[in-house]
C-alpha cells in the first residue's frame, strides 16, 4: 500500500456508491465474463457511472493478474487483470488490463472491496432487468 494521503469525496468531487438493483452482464463478444444481480454503481464527479461486480460473480478462469497498478487519490491503489479468452490465449485484442480492482480501497469507498470493474471500450457491460 502507498503512504499517500487519501482525499475525501465532497462537494467538489462527490462519490456515491449504491446497489445497482438489476442484473449486470459483462461480455467480450459472445463470451460472458461476469453475470450478477449484486453489482454496485459508483458515481464519481462528472465521470460516467461504473458498475463494480463482485469478483465471486466473475468467471475468474478468464482473468490473468497483471503487474499494472495505478493510484487514485479518492479510492487508493488499483490492481489490474487481463481477460484471456480460450480463442485468444495471449490477451490480445485490447483485453490486457481490461479489468481493475481496488483490493484495499480507502474507507470512503470501502464497499467496492472484493469487486471489479471493466473498461467499457473493451468489455460490453449491460445493465438488464432482473
Amino acid at each position: 500500500m502507498t503512504t499517500r494521503e487519501p482525499r475525501i469525496p465532497g462537494p467538489d468531487h462527490p462519490i456515491t456508491i449504491e446497489e445497482t438493483g438489476l442484473r449486470v452482464v459483462a461480455r467480450v463478444g459472445a463470451q460472458v465474463v461476469a453475470d450478477t444481480s449484486r453489482a454496485l454503481t459508483l458515481r464519481e464527479a462528472t465521470y460516467p457511472p461504473v458498475q463494480y461486480i463482485p469478483l465471486d460473480d466473475v468467471d475468474q478462469t478468464l482473468l490473468a493478474a497483471s503487474d499494472t497498478q495505478t493510484y487514485c487519490p479518492y479510492k487508493g491503489d488499483a490492481s489490474y487483470y487481463s481477460i484471456v479468452l480460450p480463442e485468444s490465449p495471449d490477451a490480445e485484442d485490447g483485453l490486457a488490463d481490461a479489468v481493475w480492482s481496488y483490493r484495499e480501497p480507502y474507507d470512503s469507498v470501502a464497499r467496492i472491496a472484493g469487486h471489479v470493474a471493466f473498461y467499457p471500450d473493451r468489455v460490453r457491460v449491460v445493465v438488464e432487468a432482473a
